[in-house]
This record gives C-alpha cells, structure tokens and sequence, in this order.
C-alpha cells in the first residue's frame, strides 16, 4: 500500500502543490496533517483523511496525537512538507522515528511526482 502523509498548513501556495500531488501520486492512502482551519477549508477525495492538530500545540502535545495513528499504517510511506510550519514538521518527523517507520520523501517537480 502506498500512503502519503502531508503536512498542509501555512504557506503560500503549498495547498495547490499538495491538492496536485495527491491527484497525480497515485496513492492508496492520503493522510493530511491540518488545522482546523485546513480540514473545513481544503476539498480532499474519498482516499484522503485529515488528521487534525491543535496549531497551537507543542511539538509533544502533536506527537502524542500522531505516534498512535503512524504507529498503525502498514506501507510504503511517502512524506511532503511543503506546507506548514517548522514545529509541525518536527513533530511528524519525529513521530514516524519513534514508530520507527521508514519513508521516503516525495514532491511534484516540473518533471512530475518525484521521490528523494
């Protein structure tokens, strides 16, 4: 199975890349990290879920909400950060080497979906 997870918060521009990278990834699963304002605002698709954080929150407090739903997917983890903030990333990444999942990161490039 393949799973994207992707931060979509703050940054101009970021929701387009994101909306298109889904679309044009050809994933199994989409989980998107948000905001409250993320989740009523961005239109996903039936493959997407949101995982809602408190945008406020510490690194630790978004952690604990992460580490249990990371720790449960079973797959080849695809990750994009190109939205959001610095302590939003800090948590998902963190959360994936707690649970000690493996993931490679992915991006849409002019040359189309790319993985580094």
């Amino acid at each position: 199975m393949k799973i994207l997870i992707a931060n979509l918060s703050s940054g101009k521009g970021t929701w387009g890349h994101v909306s298109r990278l889904i679309q044009d990834g050809n994933f199994d699963k989409v989980l998107l990290v948000t905001n409250q304002f993320g989740q009523d605002t961005f239109k996903k698709d039936d493959k997407s879920e949101f995982i809602l954080i408190e945008q406020n929150g510490s690194v630790n407090e978004i952690c604990d909400l992460l580490v249990p739903i990371f720790k449960s997917l079973d797959g080849d983890i695809k990750l994009n950060l190109i939205s959001g903030t610095g302590k939003e990333h800090m948590a998902i990444l963190h959360s994936l080497n707690l649970v000690k999942k493996d993931y490679t990161f992915t991006a849409l490039t002019k040359e189309g979906v790319t993985e580094f």
